[in-house]
């Protein structure tokens, strides 16, 4: 079996694009409008923490997921 490499100068010139702040207004990837509350990374990469307009709590969502408005 052979491993896949995922990465690439494509996505991580987007990351580069993309960036977050606190306090961002983001539309996410379902069409809910938040606020950037923390960035945080784990494991399995970046993540950006959002709380949305509509509903309570805090979600996180990675980059790719959401447009800064």
């Amino acid at each position: 079996m052979v491993a896949i490499n995922r990465k690439s100068q494509t996505s991580n010139y987007l990351r580069r694009q993309r960036q977050f702040h606190i306090g961002d207004r983001v539309n996410t990837n379902n069409d809910c409008l938040g606020t950037v509350i923390r960035l945080d990374r784990d494991d399995g990469g970046d993540y950006i923490v959002v709380r949305l307009d509509i509903l309570p709590g805090e979600f996180d969502y990675e980059p790719w997921e959401l447009e800064i408005i």
